[in-house]
C-alpha cells in the first residue's frame, strides 16, 4: 500500500510541476472583464519602425472561407470552427502596425446612410435659407484593397498520447493538434494589379493529463484518487496571431519590392529585409509538424564510437564489458548506404573467461527520415568475428574466425551539416558455439553491442535547406 501511494504521489507531483498553469491558476470566482491578451506577433507589429508614409487601405470582407463547423463527439452543431469576425481582427492588426490607415468598408452602407442623415439634417435646420448648408468632409479613398480570408481549418492533423496502469494505479496524457491557414493579398485600386500575396499557418494545441488510483486497501475499504486537467488553445487567438503574422509579412514583402519604405531610411529597410530573409530560409527548411527539412548531399561518412558488449552464450554469468568501433559508409541515395565497420570489444562469459574480440562487418543501412535532423535508421549485413586474445583456449586459437550476421537499429541527430551524434544497438548471430569457449546445448552463441558515436560527413555538396516551391 505504501509503495502504491508513493507512485501516485510521485506521478501527481510530476504533473503538477509540469502543468503549473493548469493547477495553480484555477478560477475560484467569476473574473472581471479585461483587455484582450496580446500575442507575441502583436508586440512585433507594435515594435515595427514607422513608415515613411502610412498607406490608406480598405478591407471590405476578410471572411471564413472554410465553411467548417465545430467537431462534436455526439450529435451535430451549427457553431463554426473559425471566428466570423476576421475582418475586425485584420483592421485591428493594421492599426497596431501603424503602417496602414484602414478606412471603413465592411459596413459601407451604414456609413453612407449616416452621412445622408447628416446632410438632410443640416439642410433642414439651416439658420438662414440663403446660407448654404455646411458640407461634409470628403471620404478617404483607398490606394490598396486587402482581400483574402481564412482558407482552411484542418482538424486532428496530429494526435497521440501515452499512458500506463498497474494494479489500479496509472496515468495518461493525450494531445491533439489542429491547424488554421490564412491568405492575405494587396491589390492596387488604380490598376487592379495584385501587388503581393502572403499566407500563414498556425497550429492549435489541445492536451489533457490525468492520474488515478483505484485500489482496495483493506477488506471492504476502497481508495480512489483522481486528478487531471485539459487545456485547449483558443481558436480565436490562433486566428488573431495568424492574421497579425500575415500583416507583418506583407509589410516586409512590400519593403523588398520597394512598394513602401520606413522613415528611418534604406539602412533600416535592409536590416528588416535581412532578418526576414533569414526567417524565410528557416521556414522553407521546415516541413509539416515543425520538422526541420534538409537536403542531404554529402556522400561519404566516417564514424567512431564506444559502448558496451554483452554475450548470450552457454553461461548465465556474463556481464557487460567495453566496445569500441570505427566505420565508413557511402550513401548510394539519401536513404540507402553501404559501408564497413570494425569493432573491438571484450566478451565477459565468466569472471575468469574475459577475452578480446575483433569484428569486421559489411553493412547495408537504411535511413528512414534522411531529410530530418533526427532520424531513425536500420542496418545489417554479414561479417567475421575474430578471436584476438594472446592466449589459446580449449576450443579457441588465436585469430580463429567465425562467420556472423548482424542486425541493428539506431538514431542519428545532426548538430551541423557535417557532424552528427549516433546512438545504436545491434544483435550479432555467430554460427558457432565456441565464442564463450564452452560447447554445449543446441544453440549457437550470440552477442549484443550498444554504443554512442560521432559521424563526420564529407564529399561533394552539403546539407542545403530545401528551396521554396515557386
Amino acid at each position: 500500500m505504501r509503495a502504491t501511494l508513493t507512485i501516485v504521489l510521485f506521478l501527481s507531483w510530476a504533473i503538477l510541476l509540469t502543468s503549473c498553469g493548469a493547477y495553480f491558476n484555477q478560477p475560484e470566482a467569476p473574473q472581471d472583464a479585461r483587455i484582450a491578451e496580446k500575442t507575441d506577433v502583436t508586440k512585433t507589429l507594435e515594435a515595427f519602425p514607422l513608415p515613411k508614409e502610412p498607406i490608406v487601405v480598405g478591407v471590405y470582407n476578410f471572411k471564413d472561407q472554410t465553411g467548417q463547423y465545430k467537431n462534436v463527439e455526439n450529435g451535430s452543431t451549427f457553431s463554426t470552427a473559425v471566428t466570423q469576425g476576421a475582418t475586425t481582427i485584420l483592421i485591428k492588426a493594421l492599426e497596431d502596425s501603424k503602417w496602414f490607415r484602414p478606412i471603413e468598408r465592411e459596413n459601407l452602407g451604414n456609413l453612407l446612410n449616416e452621412r445622408n442623415i447628416i446632410r438632410t439634417t443640416r439642410e433642414e435646420y439651416r439658420v438662414s435659407q440663403n446660407e448654404p448648408a455646411k458640407r461634409l468632409s470628403p471620404l478617404l479613398f483607398a490606394g490598396i484593397l486587402l482581400e483574402g480570408g481564412v482558407i482552411s481549418y484542418d482538424s486532428n492533423i496530429l494526435t497521440g498520447g501515452v499512458g500506463a496502469r498497474y494494479f489500479g494505479t496509472g496515468a495518461s496524457s493525450q494531445y491533439r493538434q489542429d491547424r488554421i491557414t490564412v491568405y492575405l493579398r494587396a491589390i492596387s485600386t488604380s490598376t487592379g494589379e495584385v501587388l503581393k500575396t502572403v499566407n500563414v499557418s498556425k497550429t492549435i494545441l489541445s492536451q489533457g493529463v490525468d492520474v488515478g488510483l483505484f485500489k482496495y486497501v483493506n477488506f471492504q475499504r476502497l481508495l480512489e484518487v483522481e486528478t487531471g486537467f485539459t487545456k485547449n488553445e483558443p481558436a480565436q487567438m490562433a486566428v488573431q496571431e495568424a492574421i497579425e503574422k500575415a500583416v507583418s509579412i506583407l509589410i516586409l514583402e512590400g519593403l523588398k519590392d520597394d512598394l513602401w519604405a520606413t522613415e528611418n531610411g534604406p539602412e533600416k529597410d535592409q536590416e528588416l529585409i535581412d532578418a526576414y530573409d533569414l526567417e524565410t530560409a528557416v521556414e522553407n527548411a521546415t516541413e509539416l509538424y515543425e520538422r526541420e527539412y534538409q537536403t542531404q548531399t554529402f556522400r561519404n561518412k566516417v564514424s567512431g564510437g564506444m559502448g558496451i558488449a554483452f554475450i548470450d552464450g552457454d553461461y548465465t554469468t556474463g556481464v557487460i564489458d567495453f566496445m569500441g568501433s570505427l566505420g565508413y559508409s557511402y550513401q548510394l541515395i539519401p536513404e540507402l548506404g553501404v559501408g564497413f565497420q570494425a569493432q573491438i570489444f571484450k566478451l565477459n562469459a565468466t569472471t575468469d573467461n574475459i577475452k578480446w574480440w575483433l569484428s569486421e562487418s559489411l553493412q547495408l543501412s537504411y535511413t528512414i527520415l534522411p531529410n530530418d535532423k533526427l532520424s531513425p535508421f536500420i542496418y545489417g549485413g554479414p561479417g567475421l568475428l575474430l578471436f584476438a586474445d594472446d592466449t589459446e583456449e580449449e576450443h579457441l586459437e588465436r585469430w580463429d574466425a567465425f562467420f556472423k550476421l548482424q542486425a541493428g537499429a539506431g538514431l542519428e541527430y545532426r548538430f551541423t551539416d557535417r557532424i552528427s551524434l549516433v546512438l545504436q544497438a545491434d544483435w550479432n548471430s555467430v554460427f558457432s558455439d565456441k565464442v564463450d569457449n564452452f560447447v554445449g546445448g543446441r544453440r549457437n552463441d550470440f552477442y549484443y553491442n550498444v554504443g554512442v558515436g560521432i559521424n563526420y560527413h564529407f564529399g561533394a555538396g552539403g546539407n542545403k535547406p530545401n528551396k521554396p516551391i515557386k
